[in-house]
């Protein structure tokens, strides 16, 4: 079985850097999409409160024969749910869902800077990991300002950033506000939505290598240094978007899919979102 690669996060743990989605994967699919994934390779679950998928996850995990210790899965808390007590409260809840004692990594959805105090949320997700119900905590969709004030709150930096990353959306300032701090950056959307796919430049590179579009995206994520984790529902392209370690995109294949950043937004803007 293929080999994911693994990135070390500044907590010194080890993620696989590629995994499977399941955002809008409906309770009638998610548990024969995770069975799949988990079949095919996929190592890696990435699944929040919000997707309302918690449980379909477990119940595939537990049907696969594999140690909780071989599958790394992430959930995210809900929106709304931003008070301190929450960030504890709410996971026993998702892991009361997904049948299982703690999650590898437990994120922040989104910093929602209107309607509530992310720094305090932050101090609940550092409960969480003092508690044992995680092992590692992060944010999602933080951007650079939002990031700067966990950090000098003190206490224990985000081990990762999940944020929107494609093609022709490089979201380079999110990306390098994380950096800075050594957090790591997961991409989500990588395809774009599937808008990226019929990007001519990637049409191009994918006819030369013999991959699909999809392939060369998210070979592009991996080789950027991101973890990535497309999401489908459809068996073939869940074994399709995970054959991706038998090529490599050379430097100007990089740098033409880099190219192509038009600042194409699809999901909501952090600052105002929520």
């Amino acid at each position: 079985m293929t080999q994911v690669p693994t990135i070390t996060l500044n907590d010194g743990r080890a993620i696989p850097q590629l995994g499977i989605g399941v955002w809008q994967v409906s309770n009638d699919d998610i548990v024969a999409t995770v069975a799949k994934a988990l079949e095919v390779g996929y190592r890696h679950i990435d699944t929040a409160q919000g997707y309302q998928n918690e449980q379909g996850v477990g119940e595939a995990f537990a049907a696969s024969g594999l140690s909780r210790d071989e599958v790394w899965i992430t959930t995210k808390l809900a929106n709304g749910k931003h008070e301190r007590s929450d960030a504890v409260t709410e996971l026993k809840t998702s892991l009361s869902k997904l049948g299982m004692e703690y999650v590898d990594l437990y994120l922040i959805h989104w910093p929602t800077p209107n309607s509530g105090d992310y720094v305090e949320t932050w101090r609940g997700m550092q409960d969480a990991l003092e508690q044992g119900l995680t092992k590692s905590i992060g944010v999602s969709n933080f951007q650079p300002d939002h990031l700067d004030k966990l950090v000098a709150d003190g206490g224990v930096v985000p081990a990762v950033n999940q944020i929107e990353i494609h093609p022709t959306f490089a979201n380079q300032t999110a990306v390098d506000g994380s950096l800075k701090h050594g957090i790591k950056i997961e991409s989500w959307s990588p395809l774009g939505l599937g808008a990226d796919l019929n990007n001519p430049t990637v049409a191009k590179i994918a006819a030369r290598t013999g991959k699909t579009p999809a392939q060369v995206i998210i070979r592009w994520h991996l080789q950027k240094g991101y973890i990535v984790f497309p999401k489908s529902i459809t068996p073939s392209r869940i074994e399709e978007n995970f054959n991706v370690f038998d090529f490599e995109l050379t430097a100007d294949d990089v740098a033409a899919i880099d190219a192509l950043d038009a600042g194409n937004r699809t999901g909501p803007d952090p600052d105002t979102f929520g």
